[in-house]
């Protein structure tokens, strides 16, 4: 014989509310928030990797030349490209400056890090990716040079 536990419909009726609210408040968030939180966020890290580079030029180079072997450039070349691409891209994102080209600039480097350096950490270089992808795709959001740019080109002056 088989027991059956009956769910009392009031109780599936407030967890459907319940889902609603919450689908009602995480509507109400502004895309504006979510955009300036992935700027942060992918602008730090970039940031961060990049004052390590320059912490240490000499073992930076040792990375560049023996670990990191990114093929067909010069190891030196390639150091100071990431670099400059960090700390410029990390800067622009975070300002909501030129976000979309500071998007896709980092994109490139998660691309490269991925296939070419640590193809293992593919988790990571994912969330980068979503992150950027939203800025690509979205723009930089009310937050942001951009947004106050193109105001002030939209309002003729």
């Amino acid at each position: 014989m088989t027991i059956k536990h009956a769910t009392p419909i009031g109780f599936s009726r407030a967890i459907y509310r319940l889902h609603d609210s919450v689908v009602g408040w995480t509507t109400a968030l502004p895309l504006s928030i979510v955009q300036l939180a992935s700027r942060v966020a992918v602008a730090e890290v970039f940031w961060q990797s990049a004052q390590t580079k320059l912490a240490s030029w000499p073992v930076t180079l040792q990375l560049f030349a023996f670990e990191y072997r990114v093929p067909l450039l010069d190891p030196g070349l390639a150091a100071v490209m990431a670099t400059v691409a960090e700390l410029s891209g990390a800067a622009m994102l975070g300002l909501g400056l030129l976000a979309r080209l500071a998007s896709l600039m980092l994109l490139a480097v998660v691309s490269i890090i991925q296939i070419f350096v640590y193809p293992d950490h593919w988790v990571e270089h994912l969330m980068w990716t979503s992150l950027l992808l939203l800025i690509l795709s979205r723009g930089a959001g009310v937050f942001s040079v951009d947004h106050l740019v193109s105001r002030r080109i939209g309002a003729g002056g």
